[in-house]
């Protein structure tokens, strides 16, 4: 089955890719010799008839579309045993070579990206607030709102089509749906080529255009999307193919170029190398290892390489106005980093304000998204219609509220141009007259990276009034919850760290007559207690501060702060990728099992049917089986007379079925024909497809006699998948389950004399919504 295509498979909405309990007898109570006597392999016999439809769907763009699992197992069947033994150095070394080839290309291909990402948002932004400030200081305002909300409108307009229409799954961050799929959930068009295309330039337009959004999450979605598209050889649909690269077309190898993807998003977008590695690691990646970190820390640095050829290029202006910055994009450097008592105080002030005011913006988030979830469900008409009006909203208030502030006179000490009409600056003059500016025009009339600078900027205390800080704060807070869930690539770091930059420049201000501690570093110490509030990471959000901003000595506060606001911000709520993955309904697998799983055992929450096969099987029943269920895989059990007792021999996946019977390599008689099998296929022929269209029952035409005819299924089953037995604690299995990364669990009865097997677990049953609607009473918490 094609995980990765764009025309998903509607018809396995009901996918439960599991099986249930045996007891031994069946409906009509016939004995299991009885029932291996007959050649009918497909069994039902249940001691509890029950179906687990839950977390099998979820929410992507704004359309209900159903989830498969991942499967991370290394798959130990004849075939693929036959093609590691045979081998030679040469393939080892093309594999190896290939593998580091492509995290070359990854982190290439993601610079380049994020290198026209920023120039694109510089010059397309850049021209318009140009525009505005010209017909501003000629005193014609109301045109310079027209031309400015006009700008606004159109570019929203555009950015909202692109998502409405070509690639919904593009909406948003972006980095739930990579952390889920890192987790092992695969979901319809996340990292397609559409999808690929619309974040970048539904990215640029919506920053552009003026939203209080990022693009440093869509970033990490972009750099996974273009992983995805040359980790599994390309796209059938769009007819980009590499034979080539056939090594790649497996779960685990596409998971570990999706996680150099995610860090090199990370370090494009925020030119911070390191970072973006202990990102992937904090936060994205379910699954690490020290060849994993290797590789990630390559795809990085070519990306930060790539970054300061291109900013270099830039430096003498020949890329339009794009700024001369080098890789620091804000850097702070240059103030006096020294405290005291009264400067920790306020810090532990800072911390504290991160973690309630985190925890309410992830609040609000999550009723801001179910809103626009009823919204979006309208149909793209709807979806642009919302997004239009969101931008007027914002144009309203970044053009509307600058008229609230008085005109402030230029400091005389000020090293930089006051009162300027460019496209960006700390003193904007809006409609203040020569030596005098607006402070609130400062902050709207800007992009959001040049007012993070200004925030930022250091010996300026008193560059900001008080007011107008409020004013900001409020404006932008607000701004980024009801602009986030909008029909645009939107990130939330942006967001974030302006309203925190915000307050911490407010609290700079309150403690300036005892502190020492500069009110741009208060700033930035604001930016990263609201950082650690919102998306309770620490490690990573530290590294990725210090590399924005280039000040090691204010490592200890920043280390102090992210850990005062992440531990408050967790007494209230979850971090908000954590809460926008629940609310997708994105069924993903946590680190730590919850405390009632304990109360329970493996056996006690499998679901079913369960259908298995014989080792020699019939064609009829496999294509029944294939046809009235949607499981991903089956259990095959050998019988007498190719065992002396029924016994588990493993697990056969769908896919590998489909291309058995396409080749329609089948036998007259029930016997062993695995040999033949090894030397007709190769395991390339198993490989998992990737974006495109994959093998499917329908495309596969029977002749009335081939359903009579067996087919061996030896050669192409896992005969080593992983099983626990039914009295292991299901706390104990639920870890077992993540830390492997499988998809499906065999499930064995304790004592002897009863089928080999009882069950077949899978992601879904370990979902709460499964286990408490089978056991509604039962205490989650002890």
């Amino acid at each position: 089955m094609d995980n990765h295509e764009d025309d998903y498979h509607n018809d396995e909405v009901d996918d439960v890719e599991n099986g249930g309990d045996w007891d031994g007898m069946t409906g009509d109570g016939h004995s299991w010799s009885e029932v291996a006597e007959k050649s009918m392999s497909m069994r039902q016999p249940l001691l509890r008839r029950r179906t687990n439809m839950t977390s099998q769907i979820a929410v992507i763009g704004s359309n209900l579309c159903p989830i498969e699992s991942l499967d991370y197992e290394i798959i130990e069947n004849e075939l693929f045993k036959q093609d590691w033994r045979s081998r030679k150095k040469a393939q080892i070394f093309q594999y190896v070579f290939l593998k580091w080839a492509l995290v070359l290309l990854i982190g290439l291909s993601t610079g380049v990206v994020g290198f026209f990402n920023n120039i694109a948002v510089e010059n397309i932004a850049g021209f318009k607030l140009l525009l505005t400030s010209d017909l501003m200081s000629d005193g014609k305002y109301f045109k310079a709102f027209m031309v400015y909300a006009g700008c606004n409108i159109v570019l929203a307009a555009i950015a909202g089509a692109l998502c409405a229409f070509i690639a919904p799954a593009a909406a948003g961050s972006g980095i739930p749906e990579v952390k889920a799929y890192l987790n092992g959930v695969d979901a319809p068009s996340i990292l397609a080529p559409s999808t690929l295309f619309v974040k970048i330039f539904g990215s640029v337009f919506g920053v552009s255009a003026g939203f209080v959004i990022g693009k440093e999450g869509p970033m990490v979605h972009t750099g996974a999307c273009i992983a995805n598209l040359l980790g599994q050889g390309g796209s059938r649909k769009y007819h980009l193919t590499w034979t080539w690269l056939r090594y790649f077309k497996n779960d685990r190898d596409r998971r570990d170029l999706i996680t150099c993807g995610a860090a090199a998003g990370v370090a494009a977008a925020f030119r911070a190398p390191v970072g973006g590695v202990l990102f992937a690691l904090e936060e994205a990646a379910s699954w690490w290892r020290s060849a994993l970190l290797w590789r990630a820390f390559f795809t990085t640095a070519i990306v930060a390489i790539i970054l300061r050829g291109l900013i270099e290029f830039c430096s003498s202006e020949k890329c339009g106005l794009f700024g001369k910055g080098g890789l620091i994009m804000y850097d702070v450097s240059a103030a006096e980093t020294s405290y005291g008592g009264a400067d920790v105080l306020a810090v532990l002030l800072l911390g504290v304000l991160g973690g309630f005011l985190g925890s309410l913006y992830n609040f609000l988030i999550d009723k801001g998204l179910r809103v626009y979830n009823f919204i979006n469900e309208k149909g793209p008409y709807i979806k642009i219609l919302a997004v239009v009006f969101i931008a007027v909203l914002s144009t309203a208030c970044s053009f509307g509220l600058p008229w609230l502030a008085k005109c402030t006179a230029c400091p005389s000490s000020s090293t930089e141009e006051c009162s300027t009409d460019s496209e960006s600056g700390n003193y904007k003059s809006f409609q203040c007259g020569s030596g005098y500016y607006n402070d609130l025009a400062s902050l709207f009339l800007n992009t959001n990276d040049d007012a993070i600078r200004n925030l930022f900027s250091t010996s300026t205390e008193r560059e900001f009034r008080i007011s107008s800080l409020f004013i900001f704060f409020f404006t932008i807070y607000f701004l980024g919850i009801i602009t986030y869930g909008i029909a645009i690539p939107a990130g939330l770091f942006i967001p974030v760290i302006l309203a925190g930059a915000t307050y911490g420049r407010l609290v700079g201000r309150l403690f300036s007559a005892i502190s020492t501690l500069d009110t741009g570093l208060y700033a930035l110490l604001g930016a990263a207690s609201m950082l650690g509030g919102t998306m309770r990471m620490t490690v990573s959000l530290c590294v990725i501060i210090l590399e924005l901003t280039n000040d090691l000595l204010l490592l200890p506060l920043v280390m102090l702060v992210l850990l005062i606001s992440k531990t408050v911000a967790d007494c209230f709520n979850k971090g908000v990728y954590e809460k926008i993955v629940r609310l997708k309904g994105l069924p993903f697998m946590e680190a730590h099992a919850e405390p009632y799983m304990r109360q329970l055992v493996a056996g006690d929450v499998v679901s079913g049917p369960l259908i298995s096969f014989s080792g020699v099987e019939k064609v009829g029943n496999i294509v029944h089986a294939l046809q009235s269920t949607g499981h991903n895989a089956f259990p095959v059990i050998d019988e007498p007379p190719f065992s002396e007792a029924p016994e588990l021999f493993g697990l056969v996946l769908r896919y590998h079925l489909l291309v058995l019977l396409k080749a329609k390599y089948f036998s007259a008689e029930r016997v062993h024909t695995g040999a033949e099998i090894l030397k007709r296929f190769s395991p390339f022929d198993f490989a998992k497809p990737g974006s495109g269209k994959g093998l499917k029952l329908e495309d596969i035409s029977f002749e009335p006699e081939d359903m009579e005819m067996y087919i061996d299924l030896h050669p192409i089953t896992n005969a080593s998948p992983y099983a626990v037995v039914e009295t292991m604690s299901l706390a104990k299995a639920a870890i077992l389950f993540r830390e492997l990364g499988l998809r499906h669990m065999c499930v064995v009865p304790k004592s002897q004399g009863r089928p080999p097997i009882v069950g077949i677990l899978t992601r879904h049953d370990f979902m709460p919504e499964h286990i408490l609607g089978l056991y509604p009473d039962i205490k989650r918490h002890r």
